[in-house]
Formats: structure tokens, C-alpha cells, sequence
């Protein structure tokens, strides 16, 4: 009989040792936030693709206290693409200043936007994306992090969805979550310079950014 009820107390009190356990782990997670990026690749610092990028980010805060944003405007940043070991240093351009924000240990979520030009992404977005690389090797330090793209056109239909695509086809590679918006910007928030960069005018475009930021905010906290 002392042994059972030994048994039975120590049964009881690792139950209580264990619940207490993760009520610890869970206000220690809790207390934890969800860094989101939001890189505009335009070479106009402070622009329309900027200013879109802000907007993603500010509706991506409002959804849970717990997540923090940062913005990283490489426009008048100088960033080489990648080139093979030995065949041309790039070690003095401004890629090594923003590296650590996507090396952070609370990096949920990144919003990638660019313009558009003759249908594509900005060749400085088309560099920021090769450079990445370096966070595929030795481990995939993307994978596994939601992210979605926003593009501005000086079209309604200018190419924003393909240059889009080409973003979320580069981040496969890091095996990255892929997440558009809500309804109205399923692939990614599409804006419209029409109104001599005072993109705030576009409320289409305006309001996809924001579905886009909510989305990839909902996404970066279940993952």
C-alpha cells in the first residue's frame, strides 16, 4: 500500500511539474514577437514601391500586438548580383548592412516589393534576390518563413502579377511559404502609378497591399 500511493504521488506531482512546465514554455513563447521585413527593391528611396511596402507592413502590425516590422529601402543602396568565388569582389557594396535583419532569430515573415520595368522585377531586385543565396548555405535560414510580394506598375495591367511570379518563383528556392493576399490580391498586392507617385491615390492598389500584409502577418504567427 506505501508503495502505491508513492507511486500515485509521484505520478501526481510530475503531472504538476509537467503542466507547470509548458504554462512556463507558454508565457515564455508569449512573450516573444514576430520580426515581418518589408524590402522595397525600387532604386527611388522613399517612393511609391516604398511607401506600399509601409502600408503591407503597418496592417501587418495591427494583427497581433506581438508582431514588430522593419522596413529596408535599398533605394540609393548599391547591391552587385552574385558572382562565382574568385570572379569579382562585392563585399563593398551595401548587401552586408542588411544581412543580419534576415538573419534575425524572430524573422516570421517578408514582403518583397519592387516596380515594374518592360514587365519585370528591378534589376536591383533581381541582385538583392541572387545575394540572398548566402542564406541557403550551409542551412535554408528562409525556409519555412511566409512571404509575399507587392509590385508597382505605371499600368493597371502593367506586369505587376509577372514580376510578382518571378519574386515568388526566386524564394522557392529557400523553401520559403509562399502566401498571397486576400481576396482582391490572391497573387500579391498589385498598385498602380497613375496619380505622379502619390500612389495613396491608387485605393485598389492600396487596399491589396494591406490584405497582402494581414495575410502574410496571419501566416508568419501560425508558422
Amino acid at each position: 500500500m506505501q508503495k502505491n500511493v508513492g507511486r500515485r504521488k509521484f505520478i501526481q506531482t510530475a503531472g504538476t511539474v509537467a503542466v507547470a512546465g509548458l504554462a512556463s514554455k507558454a508565457v515564455f513563447a508569449d512573450e516573444n514577437t514576430t520580426l515581418i521585413l518589408g524590402i522595397s527593391c525600387s532604386p527611388r528611396k522613399g517612393k511609391t514601391t516604398a511607401t506600399a511596402i509601409q502600408v503591407a507592413l503597418d496592417a501587418a502590425k495591427g494583427v497581433n500586438s506581438k508582431i514588430e516590422v522593419e522596413m529596408i529601402d535599398l533605394g540609393g543602396m548599391t547591391i552587385s548580383g552574385w558572382a562565382p568565388p574568385g570572379q569579382g569582389a562585392k563585399t563593398t557594396d551595401d548587401f552586408e548592412s542588411i544581412l543580419p535583419s534576415f538573419k534575425a532569430p524572430n524573422l516570421g515573415g517578408i514582403i518583397i516589393g519592387t516596380p515594374v520595368y518592360f514587365r519585370n522585377m528591378s534589376s536591383l531586385c533581381a541582385a538583392f534576390l541572387e545575394r540572398l543565396g548566402v542564406l541557403r548555405q550551409p542551412e535554408l535560414l528562409l525556409a519555412g518563413k511566409a512571404v509575399g510580394v507587392l509590385s508597382v506598375g505605371a499600368y493597371r495591367n502593367g506586369g505587376q502579377e509577372l514580376a510578382i511570379q518571378q519574386i515568388q518563383t526566386a524564394m522557392l528556392c529557400h523553401e520559403a511559404v509562399i502566401v498571397g493576399g486576400k481576396p482582391g490580391a490572391h497573387q500579391g498586392a498589385t498598385l498602380w502609378n497613375a496619380y505622379k507617385d502619390d500612389i495613396m491615390k491608387d485605393e485598389f492598389g492600396i487596399d491589396s497591399a494591406k490584405k497582402l500584409g494581414i495575410r502574410v502577418a496571419e501566416a508568419a504567427i501560425l508558422l
